[in-house]
């Protein structure tokens, strides 16, 4: 690391992973890593195949806002010591293919298995490099969960629980949580991608309260936790849960010194959330909290995966095969993320 000079090391380094070759992630990542500011303010590394960026450049190539020549590939050998390699390229943003030598065609729309292995092995790698090297930040594109599952990992279920299981980390909501950050809202949630059956049964004293914990240690400010049943139980008229599981949780929680209440009706939470009633709202299922949460701001919010051993974000849209190849991404989202990211960053991550 000595032949990178003091400004160098003080702007941190992003890895951005390709998500699924055939959808808009590469796309949007090569507009945004075409934009002068990124490399002004941070050095970005692409993790993307070389079949991706030529599948958009003979697709797309003359539609798309993309400086071509600005890409360099790095020699695999790189990464044995990325920080030389980055270092020795600083006019170009450098992209290190996860499979290296592999001779295939990327059709944008049009995903297959070998788009599905592409994907994997390039989140492997991010977190490779995130875990163990240089990387400040890992910053994930949108990937296939379905078409992983079936032609890769048949255990996969998304990013946010295969990178705590790469991290060792157990069990969601003590260990680590999915957390989306916007302008004037941040959520948290109890549970994940399960159905709202399986979501409703978690919704126990010790999983809020472990959850409130895990907010604890990595968030600052206020949390309201949403109340399950409308109007929160209303006092035992509509339902029991949150007064029976929920309501101690947070009292507990409040014991042990967390700026937390609720439950409260989450019909008109979000609204008052924004307005600045709380700083972190902890929705109690999936749908509950991305609701709001895209209501209010979809395309400006990022994905944070909280407890992860590394700081990890990524955007709040899926693969849009329906776009991808055609030049019409829109990389806004992304470029809000890396932004956040930033911010993250400056902060210590904690927000």
């Amino acid at each position: 690391m000595s032949d990178i000079d003091s400004s160098d090391r003080q702007r941190p380094l992003l890895i951005l992973t390709q998500g699924d070759p055939a959808g808009i992630g590469p796309e949007i990542l090569l507009k945004v890593a075409s934009e002068p500011w990124l490399s002004e303010v941070c050095t970005p590394l692409l993790v993307m195949e070389r079949a991706a960026v030529e599948g958009l450049r003979d697709t797309a190539g003359a539609s798309m806002d993309v400086a071509w020549d600005k890409f360099h590939f790095l020699d695999p050998a790189a990464r044995a010591n990325l920080h030389t390699a980055l270092a020795r390229t600083q006019r170009e943003v450098c992209v290190l293919d996860p499979l290296p030598g592999e001779s295939r065609t990327v059709e944008p729309g049009r995903p297959g298995p070998e788009d599905a292995r592409g994907a994997l092995a390039a989140l492997d790698l991010g977190i490779e490099l995130a875990s163990d090297g240089p990387g400040a930040a890992l910053i994930t594109a949108p990937l296939n969960k379905a078409e992983i599952a079936q032609y890769v990992d048949p255990e996969f279920r998304g990013h946010t629980d295969y990178l705590a299981q790469k991290a060792n980390l157990s069990n969601y909501g003590e260990d680590y949580l999915m957390a989306f950050l916007a302008p004037d809202l941040k959520v948290a949630l109890l549970s994940t991608h399960i159905s709202l059956q399986q979501a409703i049964d978690r919704v126990t004293h010790d999983s809020v309260l472990s959850a409130l914990r895990c907010m604890g240690r990595h968030c600052k400010g206020r949390i309201t936790v949403a109340g399950l049943d409308p109007h929160a139980g209303e006092g035992g008229l509509i339902g029991t849960v949150d007064d029976r599981e929920v309501r101690p949780a947070v009292e507990q929680a409040r014991a042990e010194g967390l700026d937390v209440q609720g439950p409260e009706s989450a019909d008109s939470l979000f609204a008052r959330a924004i307005r600045g009633s709380c700083d972190w709202v902890l929705a109690l299922y999936h749908d509950q909290g991305l609701i709001g949460m895209k209501t209010a701001a979809f395309g400006d919010a990022t994905n944070w995966t909280l407890g992860l051993p590394y700081l990890r974000t990524s955007v709040d849209h899926g693969t849009a095969y329906d776009i991808a190849g055609k030049g019409q991404a829109d990389p806004s989202s992304l470029r809000a993320v890396v932004q956040t990211t930033l911010r993250l960053v400056e902060q210590g991550t904690l927000v």
